[in-house]
């Protein structure tokens, strides 16, 4: 796609979306890293409902690795992996207090190094904690994407990552994530986007399909009656 396609697209979400961010409620980069991490095949929504008593319970590392493993488990139960995740959360934090102090690394690097943290999370936390310019590529940020031809189909997610990182300005990354987000979220969703108000219907490679064939099936209905 050329840059005039790209900045149309941009400012069509953008106009949109003005105010799209995070919507995992955090008071620092220890807390976000947290809520991150817990968002993992898991709404934002459901995070938040589970991080407002967490965050009020847990003020530091310290707090997560002075609990035994159950106790944490039971304070995330509603949280999906639960499991996985708590043990993820008390191995952080171990690291945190060892290496890093207690604090959050900044670096992007050293983010990826800790239990739990992917390139995703990692991209999540320097962007929104630490002002670093990143996109961080999310199921909806992957699938409005490919939907809107800014990358392939068959891409890894990396690949998407590269690909919108070429094409969106740098001092835009982070904006323009949080924006594909919102609008994968609310408006181009996996099940039943409303690609008939869209006003990128014109450059969607699947918005257009799914309108020719809602056609071909109300043609098919007025025929039979």
């Amino acid at each position: 796609m050329n840059a005039a396609g790209v900045r149309h697209i941009l400012e069509t979400i953008g106009n949109m979306f003005p105010d799209a961010k995070c919507e995992l409620n955090h008071a620092n980069a220890f807390e976000l890293t947290i809520a991150v991490l817990l968002s993992a095949q898991c709404t934002d929504a459901t995070v938040n409902k589970v991080t407002a008593d967490l965050f009020r319970k847990y003020k530091s590392p310290a707090d997560y690795t002075a609990v035994p493993l159950e106790e944490l488990e039971h304070d995330i139960r509603r949280i999906g992996l639960y499991r996985n995740k708590a043990k993820h959360i008390q191995s952080l934090c171990r690291i945190l207090i060892e290496q890093y102090g207690g604090e959050v690394p900044s670096e992007h690097d050293e983010l990826v190094k800790l239990p739990g943290v992917g390139r995703k999370t990692a991209n999540v936390v320097v962007s929104n904690a630490f002002g670093v310019p990143a996109i961080a590529v999310d199921t909806h940020v992957e699938r409005v994407s490919k939907r809107l031809g800014l990358a392939g189909w068959k891409d890894s997610v990396l690949e998407v990552e590269k690909k919108l990182m070429k094409q969106v300005p740098k001092e835009e990354w982070t904006l323009t994530h949080h924006r594909l987000i919102f609008f994968g979220r609310y408006h181009c969703k996996a099940q039943n986007p409303q690609c008939q108000v869209c006003p990128l219907l014109d450059v969607c490679r699947e918005g257009r399909k799914r309108m020719k064939t809602m056609q071909v099936r109300k043609d098919k209905e007025i025929n039979s009656k």
